[in-house]
């Protein structure tokens, strides 16, 4: 397996911390064998002094993920003063503190459960805000794309290590900056968003990557987080394509190797890369499948 890359600002956590284990089983060939599989854990998230979520995480970066949930949930601004972010791991909680008060009994009431692997929540309505998001016109080169695929199929990781979890990437231009993992997609997004809050960084000139479904959740999400274009090596839903051509978002899909869709934002893309001179689809095994 290569090593790991030295570009990114945060890569996949590759070594056994915790976030995976050994366990033994019998093989289809009735032979006793150990393979590594995720660790799925829960993470109870606080702001201020009011419970609002418990989530499944594979357990790594938890202030980033309590940051980016609260954020894309609507419950703490990008402006917003943030006094503290405490993770007692005894007790699998961590709780973001504010200047401001917290009352959302009337959107805690309403949730809707997503297509999200571990079962993602949003509260209140997911369309809120959506109206008023003004994307950024970015031209985006198909080049880029073709180099951030290659790169990040290559990249040590722990679905490469064990499989079960979802990853997604922050990137710039043609380079990959943050590559996040988790037991669902959504988890992986609310790290980033909790990472680019923490380090104020700016999502205007981004392009967020997903080894997921483009729902209608992950559209929404990259969306109100300011990101222009979303990229996945797997496929979309009907509702997911129809958010994004209503907010003008870049939407692309089904990007293996030479081959790519985009079924919104079409105009970002600037096409200068010839297809027939990229390379074959070439995707690092899983160590457990070896």
């Amino acid at each position: 397996m290569p090593e790991r890359p030295l570009n990114y600002v945060i890569a996949p956590s590759t070594a056994n911390d915790g976030l995976t284990r050994v366990v033994q089983g019998i093989n289809d060939t009735g032979a006793v064998q150990q393979i590594v599989v995720v660790e799925e854990r829960p993470l109870t998230i606080f702001l201020n002094g009011q419970e609002i979520v418990t989530a499944m995480t594979i357990g790594d970066y938890p202030e980033y993920l309590a940051l980016g949930f609260l954020h894309n949930q609507g419950m703490l601004a990008q402006d917003e003063a943030v006094l503290g972010v405490d993770f007692e791991e005894d007790l699998e909680t961590v709780v973001v503190r504010t200047d401001s008060t917290t009352l959302f009994e009337e959107k805690l009431k309403k949730k809707t459960r997503t297509s999200g692997c571990a079962v993602g929540t949003v509260f209140g309505d997911m369309m809120e805000g959506l109206d008023q998001v003004m994307l950024p016109q970015t031209q985006i080169k198909t080049s880029w794309l073709y180099s951030l695929a290659a790169q990040i199929n290559q990249t040590p990781s722990l679905y490469l290590a064990a499989g079960a979890v979802h990853g997604t990437v922050l990137c710039k231009r043609d380079r990959p900056l943050v590559y996040m993992e988790d037991v669902g997609r959504h988890n992986a997004v609310d790290k980033i968003a909790g990472w680019m809050l923490s380090e104020n960084v700016k999502p205007g000139d981004k392009i967020m990557y997903t080894t997921g479904r483009l729902t209608s959740e992950m559209v929404i999400k990259c969306a109100l987080m300011g990101i222009p274009v979303l990229v996945s090596r797997s496929g979309f839903t009907a509702w997911g394509v129809e958010i994004a051509q209503q907010v003008g978002l870049t939407l692309i899909g089904r990007m293996r190797g030479r081959r790519f869709m985009c079924l919104a934002g079409a105009d970002r893309l600037n096409w200068d890369a010839d297809p027939s001179a990229i390379a074959d689809d070439k995707v690092i095994r899983r160590s457990s499948d070896e």
